[in-house]
């Protein structure tokens, strides 16, 4: 059923293997280090087409200081962070609370209100950009941060409470019980049995939520637009010349911008790791 041991194959597979593994991760890789590497590069570099090839000058200082001079990606950053963090907390608290209620409390409903936070996971987010431009323009959200945080937690929500209620199954109920006979309300429960227990839990989906929210780069263009209220995704364009395209400067913004999701993963691997790993081996 699982895969074996790379031990127990012959010497031949496990040299294959080892040949393989580095080979796969430098291809899995390479976009990312073309990224890299043309963010050091200089404007003559882009112009003459050496795109693969050795740099001619490194100009990291260069590039990365012109990021922050010609385009307002402080403000584009900080809308990221306007947008991202509001609905990570937006989503991880009510999918908590609707992951309790649907784990814990038996109701005829129970089962067709859960299937229907999961289908809304199903359905292509391309089908809604009309509607929900429409919904943004006639409710007077569009084009602010406040409307894209409202649609990222209603989105994002259904995907947070499956994860919650899956969570939640599976602890003890013998916890939740022994509470209810203590004479413990159901919001006390909530709060200093049940919430405590689901910490780990929330990280994990902390670091997924701010990842899924700070690369959106549909939503970010669909519902707003200008550097007032554009998050980072959007904003890159800004970096490109009106006639030639500054792929040296584009790629250097790309990299400042994705700095705090990167830094985001390693504050909070420890808790992110645990989290989903929590009762797999029970």
């Amino acid at each position: 059923m699982f895969p074996s041991p790379i031990e127990r194959f012959s010497p031949i597979y496990q040299w294959i293997y080892k040949i393989a593994l580095p080979v796969a991760l430098i291809i899995w890789l390479l976009p990312l280090i073309a990224v890299a590497v043309t963010s050091v590069r200089s404007a003559g570099d882009i112009t003459s087409g050496n795109y693969w090839g050795w740099p001619t000058s490194f100009n990291f200082i260069e590039n990365y200081t012109a990021v922050f001079n010609n385009s307002p990606i402080g403000k584009y950053i900080f809308n990221s962070f306007k947008v991202t963090i509001p609905t990570v907390i937006g989503a991880i608290v009510l999918s908590s609370m609707t992951g309790f209620a649907l784990a814990v409390y038996k109701f005829k409903a129970n089962l067709l209100i859960f299937f229907m936070f999961v289908a809304g996971n199903f359905v292509p987010f391309q089908i809604l950009m009309v509607p929900v431009r429409d919904l943004t323009l006639s409710m007077g959200f569009y084009n602010t941060t406040t409307g894209l945080v409202l649609f990222h937690i209603a989105f994002q929500t259904g995907f947070c409470t499956l994860f919650m209620r899956n969570f939640i199954k599976a602890l003890p109920s013998e916890l939740i019980e022994a509470a209810r006979v203590d004479g413990v309300s159901e919001l006390k429960i909530f709060l200093y049995v049940v919430l405590p227990l689901m910490r780990p839990a929330m990280a994990a989906l902390s670091v997924l939520i701010f990842t899924f929210i700070w690369n959106d780069y549909f939503w970010a263009t669909v519902l707003t637009q200008g550097a007032d209220t554009q998050p980072v995704t959007a904003g890159l364009y800004s970096l490109n010349g009106q006639w030639v395209s500054a792929w040296h400067l584009v790629s250097a913004g790309s990299i400042v911008a994705a700095m705090p999701p990167v830094l985001m993963f390693f504050a909070m691997q420890k808790h992110f790791i645990a989290g989903l790993t929590l009762g797999a081996v029970k």
